[in-house]
Order: structure tokens, then C-alpha cells, then sequence
């Protein structure tokens, strides 16, 4: 903007009071002041006008890429759309034929009843019975040791929470 020194200043200020005289010089200073300040005020109204038209232009820009690019998404979606009922038009008329045509009689089975079921179940186990050996030999990988009487008390639980596990009662 305007470059003035603290020097020039001085300067203006000893001719505005040679000029004007120490009587006048106060109410011009204030004038002045109050001038400066309208037009400082209406140099920021305007630069904020400026700035919101511009705002303003590339709104409407970006409003119209949005709209440029709706346009397309709803142009490939519609085409996506008929491609998928084209689709579903030729499934509908294969099923179609095909459900024109004369299907074969099928022979439905016959129900199977309980009972033959747990004969053919018997059957079968009876079958695996006799496959197996008649003998049959079998020799410990260690001897064997009796199991204690009470392995694990039922206050010292593996898994001891702070619950005591449920007692049977002997009756």
C-alpha cells in the first residue's frame, strides 16, 4: 500500500500546524481520522463482496461437475439396469421352455418304514461282526495300575473358582 515513514509523518504534522493553528488542528485530525476509517470500512466491505462472488463462481462450478457427473452415474446405472433385465428376460424364457416341456414320469420309492430301517441297520452290524477275526490277542504297552479310590478331593478341584462343585447325596 501507501509507504510513510515516521519522518514524513512528522513533516505533515508541523505544516497542518503551521497551517491550520493549534485551534483547528484537533476537530481536522478527528475529521480526518473518522474519514480514514469510513474508507478502510468500505475497502474491506468491498474486498468481502469480491471474495464471496468468487466463492459464489466456483460453487456453481463444483454444483455443475456434480450434477455433469450424477448425470453420468445415473446414465451407467439405468444401462446396468436394462443389461440385468435383458439377463433375467432369457433365464425366465429358458425356464420357461423348459418347464413346457413334458417332463419324464418319475417313480417315487416307497416310503421305508422304521422297521425297515432298523432291519437293514442290524443287517449291516451283523455283517462288520462277522468280518471280524475270531481271536484276537491283546498285549499292554504297560502294566496296569489300579485307579485311586478318590482321585481328586472334591474341595481341591482342578478348576477351583471359588465354587464348590455340586456333592451327590448317598441315601
Amino acid at each position: 500500500m501507501i509507504d510513510i515513514s515516521f519522518w514524513e509523518i512528522a513533516v505533515i504534522g508541523v505544516v497542518a500546524l503551521v497551517v491550520l493553528g493549534p485551534e483547528r488542528l484537533p476537530k481536522v485530525a478527528r475529521t480526518a481520522g473518522h474519514l480514514f476509517g469510513r474508507m478502510q470500512r468500505y475497502v474491506a466491505t468491498v474486498k468481502a463482496d469480491l471474495n464471496r462472488e468468487m466463492e459464489m463462481s466456483e460453487l456453481a462450478k463444483v454444483k455443475q461437475e456434480v450434477q455433469e457427473a450424477a448425470r453420468a452415474f445415473e446414465q451407467s446405472a439405468n444401462e446396468q439396469a436394462s443389461a440385468i433385465d435383458a439377463e433375467a428376460r432369457k433365464v425366465s424364457q429358458s425356464l420357461e421352455a423348459a418347464a413346457s416341456r413334458a417332463p419324464e414320469p418319475v417313480e417315487a420309492e416307497a416310503p421305508v418304514s422304521q422297521a425297515g430301517m432298523l432291519a437293514e441297520q442290524e443287517a449291516a452290524f451283523n455283517r462288520s461282526v462277522d468280518a471280524l477275526p475270531d481271536t484276537v490277542s491283546v498285549t499292554p504297552a504297560s502294566p496296569a495300575r489300579p485307579a485311586p479310590a478318590n482321585p481328586v478331593p472334591a474341595a481341591q478341584s482342578t478348576f477351583d473358582f471359588g465354587i464348590e462343585p455340586a456333592r451327590r447325596k448317598t441315601s
